[in-house]
Order: structure tokens, then sequence, then C-alpha cells
């Protein structure tokens, strides 16, 4: 399996595909990036990508695997990424 790709290398590729500077690219996934914590409590939607959603969990019971003991495990929050149907086609292709 390859690996992923760094910022540099995906600022790189992008410069080249649109023509503009890397500065510009890098600048641009910054903003994206910094928008996208901003507006994750209302939902962020990247078209074609997909959406960053605030969910709530609720408390509920666990157990200490090393002990077995009943522990209680609390509310919280957590950000999660739905990965939207056209990504999903494009990566998982039928043969």
């Amino acid at each position: 399996m390859a690996k992923a790709l760094t910022k540099a290398q995906i600022t790189d590729k992008l410069a080249t595909a649109t023509g503009l500077a890397k500065k510009q690219i890098g600048a641009a996934l910054d903003e994206v990036a910094k928008l996208a914590y901003k507006e994750a409590k209302n939902g962020f939607t990247i078209p074609g990508l997909g959406k960053l959603v605030l969910q709530a969990r609720k408390a509920r019971k666990g157990r200490n695997p090393a002990t077995g003991a009943v522990i209680k495990i609390p509310a919280k929050k957590v950000v999660k990424f739905r990965v939207a149907k056209a990504a999903k086609d494009a990566i998982l292709v039928k043969k």
C-alpha cells in the first residue's frame, strides 16, 4: 500500500493542475481547514468529498478489560466525517 500524500505533495499536485502558486494553494488549504474547524458544529460540507459533523454520544456503561469491572463512560461530543456518495462511488469502483 502506498503512503499518504503530505501537505507539500498535495500543494505541489494542485499547483501543477491549476497553474496557481504553491503559496496560494497552501494558504487556501489552511483557510479551508480553519473554516471547517469553526463550522463543524453546524456541519461543514466539502462537495463531492464529504461532511464534517459534530455528534453527541450518550453516557454508557463499559468494562475494564483488565479487571472486568463495570465502569461508567461519560457523555461526550465527537467529530465524525461522513464520506459523500460520489467519493465512495469513485473510490470503490465496481468490477
